[in-house]
């Protein structure tokens, strides 16, 4: 490894439920202004008190204990884990958004931190004003910003667009330009955590290639926070894994992907993703994963021809009309087996919840072990869907009864079982 980049010893940080001063300084004057009416939290998070019913408040959580890590210079560092692992929360002690109970942390360089994306671009203001506003609050001085605003708008995609206010942008767009002002920023370590969770395939590509451009050409350091592991795994050289605020695993990024789903993933029968931040960013149609299970199992291996119920739980962030639902499966490494998709079939109002269930059959699949992904998407631009919600889903494993398809060889003979034809038999002889 090269230099050291940055360098965490012995970080721990420490939280007190309820408390003052575990959220921003919004949200503890909403906090205190309950308590003071005597009602309900009104920052607490949907299935909270479901989930911490053993946790009271004034009890102390540990979100990270004794976290030892360097990264070397030019190093791009992937950090996965379950939500409340502890990923977001080593990402804002290095941004000095939050700090340390104990411990230290030094780094050398310029950070762009891409947190959450768009944060400080005002609606009022057109693309090309909260190119300077972004730029400014991320670091660049004005001469910095104007010499590569004409390279940002470009790679944006957004040039057609860029007088117009953008509170008038798409979810796509929105994120396409704010990751472009960051992208352009000459800062040493490069952060990210959950950027590319919306927006078109292809500019998600575009993104993970700049990114290998800037650690390849320019030496940057970049760190990568994703529940999409085929980016992590594309963009990534090293990767750690993270779960209940200590680093699990900490090696080559093929090896980290692989202990993770082999510990966590494969297991659950469900996930909760109400512990994840909530993007605030300007989304039309919007929906958010809540929870997601098995329907009626109580684990994770389906036999033969037995379907596959998966119950989703969801909430609307704004007026919807519309929401389609991708399910794609993968294999344990990544490799892309197929997509399933449910169009236009969710509509509801802001605020409103709701559950659906999906079931599956998958006949075809060979016996093994596969991953799932999660996206609610929505209209198309540029001929391309937009993703409003990608998550992570549930794994399982496939296996059969019969003789003959426990033999089977997926590494040999693939994942996709095709089907048994259909013989016409033709007598071709005189009678």
């Amino acid at each position: 490894m090269d230099e050291p980049i940055i360098t965490f010893e012995n970080v721990s940080k420490q939280y007190r439920l309820g408390m003052i001063g575990s959220t921003t300084l919004r949200e503890d004057l909403q906090r205190l202004g309950a308590r003071m009416r005597h009602k309900e939290d009104p920052t607490k998070k949907i299935g909270q008190s479901q989930m911490n019913q053993t946790l009271k408040i004034g009890d102390a959580f540990w979100a990270l204990k004794d976290i030892d890590l360097e990264i070397g210079k030019g190093e791009t560092l992937g950090i996965i884990g379950r939500n409340g692992a502890g990923k977001s929360t080593l990402l804002k002690l290095l941004c000095r958004i939050t700090s340390p109970t104990t411990g230290t942390i030094s780094y050398n360089g310029r950070i762009a931190s891409m947190l959450e994306v768009g944060t400080g671009f005002h609606g009022e203001l057109t693309g090309r004003e909260n190119i300077y506003l972004n730029g400014a609050i991320l670091g660049m001085s004005r001469k910095e910003i104007a010499s590569k605003i004409d390279s940002i708008i470009e790679f944006s995609e957004c040039g057609q667009f860029i007088d117009t206010p953008v509170k008038r942008y798409s979810s796509g767009m929105y994120v396409k330009l704010a990751f472009s002002v960051a992208a352009f920023l000459d800062a040493e370590i490069m952060i990210m955590d959950e950027v590319l969770a919306v927006g078109d395939v292809a500019f998600h590509k575009k993104c993970i290639d700049r990114m290998k451009e800037l650690a390849r050409q320019d030496h940057r350091t970049v760190l990568y926070v994703s529940h999409m592991l085929p980016t992590v795994s594309e963009l990534c050289n090293r990767c750690i894994v993270m779960d209940h605020g200590h680093i699990t695993y900490d090696g080559a990024t093929a090896d980290a992907i692989s202990h993770y789903l082999e510990n966590e993933a494969n297991t659950a029968t469900s996930i909760d993703y109400t512990e994840s931040v909530v993007r605030r960013v300007p989304r039309r149609h919007a929906v958010q994963l809540l929870r997601a299970s098995f329907e009626g199992k109580e684990n994770t291996v389906f036999y033969d021809d037995e379907p596959i119920r998966i119950r989703l739980d969801y909430k609307f962030l704004e007026d919807s009309d519309g929401v389609s639902f991708r399910l794609d499966l993968k294999t344990p490494d990544g490799r892309p087996i197929g997509a399933s998709y449910k169009e236009h079939f969710l509509s509801g109002k802001s605020g409103q919840e709701g559950s659906v269930v999906l079931k599956y059959d998958f006949p075809e699949l060979a016996a093994g072990r596969y991953r799932t992904i999660f996206t609610f998407l929505f209209g198309s631009e540029g001929g391309a869907a937009i993703a409003l919600e990608a998550r992570e889903g549930l794994a399982f494993e496939k296996k059969f009864s019969s003789l003959l398809d426990a033999k089977w060889d997926a590494a040999r003979l693939g994942s996709i079982r095709l089907p048994v034809p259909v013989v016409d038999m033709q007598n071709s002889g005189e009678g």
